[in-house]
């Protein structure tokens, strides 16, 4: 095909054909003390827009606009070192400590009750991260009766004198964070980190039978030990927990712009063999239950970037991290954002991380303004228009060929079924020098007419949002899709995100 000719794709709808329920925790979002994320992101108190809390108004605005219904806390790595104790009770009490994580001074003025307050304005739920790293059951057991158990024992009555009287209910918590990862504090190999899960586990449900438990899967499927961790940590946990997580990072390296454009072939490969490693083990166990995935961690991370060697040393809040979003970047996103949709029936909870400054959607400057990076938008638009029925589309586009993945399809989509009125199509048109000519048939849905079609695309591939500039790119209504005779047509344009809303 000559470069700018247009590209043809084509799929079906039918919602007898459906892959699942999205659970609301699939928009999740995580927030670690690394950075900026919490201090002068989340929490100013001196902020011109700062609540009586501390919390930044303009920051929660924008977290309410980006549809956020889950945050993971603390970490991420931060969390392997914690102390909860030192984050709790009078704030001119709290110790600073260092943060051999991200080399910084951790001051924990923000801590478990700031956080909680947090979700509570913010109408988000929690997902609380235990350090399993360099402590233990018994430490993650008191935080555990400390958040959730009435009252009448030490850790709840500490609490209620830190002035919550009503526990604060957290139903779903991380068991660990990255432990088969060398640069962890407390780093174990999944027979040491499958044992202490699981007495983790036990001695949880002692307290609060009914808490959610996610166990640590590999940091990512490319380290040596992929699959054969998640297979002897799942050997020790498959009973006890509810969840495997799965954590990915992806960027452009060496301008192979294709291959990072074709990203989710590798997050969809990633998904299936965890899903094989659990159903695998569940054989072996002859057990009922079905494991469920937690993709408790997933962005574009330029890590390449990162040179530690320059990084601020032993500093409050430096700024680490920020990566500055492309509209090729925020494509990416929109396309993993696809893939975890298509798992909807094992990926229930997914946290795109981070949520302000670092690596993040929502940016911030101290004493400033907060703006929306070009990644906000495709999170922004299916955390509103994806929740319902995922229904099975297998869509048949022009391939093209890429260094890392092969021959891979332009077009990459879902579609989801909102109401019995209400179908939301995202779709990702991979081509870079072309636009993509979509056809779908529709007749299966009843819908007769294209609501809106938005589209994130630009000119430049390289657009981004500044401080100077934080409305360079932004998602716009264009016209020309239609549905007749039970057909949709569209063409989206050359290296884009795409919602179409049929009715």
């Amino acid at each position: 095909m000559t470069h700018g000719e247009t590209a043809r794709a084509s799929l079906t709808i039918d919602p007898a054909f459906e892959i699942g329920e999205v659970h609301p925790r699939l928009f999740g979002s995580f927030v670690e003390h690394l950075g900026r994320c919490v201090h002068t992101g989340l929490h100013e108190p001196d902020h011109p827009t700062a609540r009586e809390d501390g919390l930044r108004q303009d920051v929660l605005d924008l977290i309410g606009e980006l549809g956020v219904t889950l945050v993971r806390y603390p970490g991420g790595n931060f969390v392997s070192g914690y102390r909860w104790e030192d984050g709790v009770g009078p704030v001119a009490e709290r110790p600073r400590r260092l943060d051999p994580a991200w080399r910084s001074v951790e001051t924990n003025e923000f801590g478990l009750n700031e956080f909680m307050r947090f979700t509570e304005v913010a109408g988000v739920e929690p997902m609380m991260a235990l350090n399993l790293g360099t402590r233990g059951p018994m430490e993650a057991r008191e935080l555990l009766e400390y958040c959730n158990h009435p009252g009448g024992t030490a850790w709840s009555d500490l609490r209620r004198a830190h002035g919550h009287e009503r526990p604060h209910g957290i139903g779903l918590w991380c068991l660990g964070n990255e432990l088969d990862g060398p640069w962890q504090m407390g780093h174990k190999t999944a027979e040491e980190y499958g044992r202490v899960a699981a007495e983790t586990a036990r001695m949880m449900r002692m307290v609060d039978p009914g808490v959610r438990l996610v166990a640590c899967g590999s940091s990512n499927s490319a380290m040596p030990t992929f699959a054969a961790w998640e297979r002897t940590v799942l050997e020790h946990t498959y009973e006890h927990v509810d969840h495997i997580s799965c954590h990915a990072y992806y960027e452009e390296s060496d301008g192979d712009v294709d291959s990072f454009l074709a990203s989710a072939q590798d997050m969809e490969h990633f998904i299936d063999s965890v899903v094989a490693t659990c159903d695998h083990v569940r054989a072996r166990l002859r057990s009922p239950k079905r494991l469920e995935v937690s993709f408790d961690e997933w962005n574009v991370w330029y890590r390449g970037l990162r040179d530690p060697a320059t990084e601020p040393d032993w500093e409050v809040a430096p700024r680490l991290l920020e990566d500055n979003y492309t509209l090729t970047d925020a494509v990416v996103v929109g396309s993993l954002l696809v893939t975890l949709l298509r798992h909807c029936d094992r990926v229930t909870a997914a946290c795109l991380a981070q949520l302000v400054n670092a690596i993040a959607p929502i940016m911030t400057e101290p004493g400033g303004p907060a703006w929306r990076q070009t990644t906000f938008f495709p999170f922004a638009d299916a955390a509103r228009h994806g929740r319902g029925r995922v229904l099975r589309v297998e869509p048949r586009s022009t391939r093209h060929d890429t260094a890392q993945y092969g021959e891979v399809d332009l077009l990459h989509a879902t579609a989801v079924q909102q109401d019995e009125d209400t179908v939301a199509v995202f779709a990702v048109n991979r081509a870079t020098d072309r636009p993509l000519q979509l056809t779908a048939d529709v007749r299966a849905t009843g819908s007769t007419r294209v609501v809106e079609h938005r589209v994130l695309a630009d000119p430049d591939r390289h657009a981004r949002n500044t401080l100077a500039e934080p409305e360079r790119v932004r998602p716009r209504g264009v016209e020309g899709a239609a549905v007749d005779g039970g057909t949709l047509s569209a063409v989206l344009p050359p290296l884009s995100w795409n919602l179409l809303l049929l009715r």
